[in-house]
């Protein structure tokens, strides 16, 4: 059985750029992630091939035809070239919690990442949640600090949106009805 230990998620930090217009947010990197120090770094996670279809028609025609798609020849540095490219940001709410193994439902005494860092250099008009549970931490934990950013600022909260999760526990979705309802929520042509 896993142990419940408290961790911080400083081993990587936010990807973004000041084109970034879509903040993707998990909950805290998984097990993988932390080893690998980059985000959806569990190879079941469909994460990076709905990236591929968002970015590539022909690979999203592959998705649609239940055709699998290899991300196997992609770098850390060609994932985060992709979601750059896509104008996407990608981070986690959590900045550090006590966490038993990769199970968000085991998250507690939660400290929030300050999205200030994002909002600040990049004209994020969306932040999109990676699941369920990565939607009820930002709005129970970081919600209330974005919000007073905003309006401290006198600018509008970006759209917060819950997709659904690209986890492979997530498996009453295929990768087909993930890239489409993915495709659809952010709005990528």
């Amino acid at each position: 059985m896993a142990e419940t230990k408290r961790l911080d998620h400083r081993d990587f930090g936010p990807l973004y750029d000041g084109q970034s217009r879509v903040l993707i947010l998990g909950s805290f990197p998984s097990v993988k992630s932390r080893e690998a120090k980059f985000y959806y770094g569990h190879p079941q996670n469909r994460f990076w091939r709905i990236l591929r279809a968002l970015d590539d028609p022909a690979v999203m025609e592959d998705v649609r035809a239940g055709r699998p798609v290899d991300i196997s020849d992609l770098s850390t540095e060609d994932r985060a070239a992709l979601a750059r490219r896509l104008h996407f940001a990608l981070w986690d709410t959590i900045e550090s919690c006590l966490i038993t193994g990769s199970s968000d439902a085991s998250i507690r005494d939660v400290q929030v990442n300050d999205m200030a860092v994002i909002l600040e250099a990049a004209p994020i008009r969306k932040i999109a949640c990676n699941g369920a549970a990565s939607y009820d931490l930002f709005v129970k934990h970081a919600l209330p600090e974005v919000e007073a950013w905003c309006l401290a600022r006198g600018i509008p909260v970006p759209e917060i949106i819950k997709l659904p999760s690209s986890s492979p526990a997530n498996a009453a979705w295929s990768l087909k009805k993930l890239a489409e309802a993915w495709k659809e929520a952010l709005a990528v042509s």
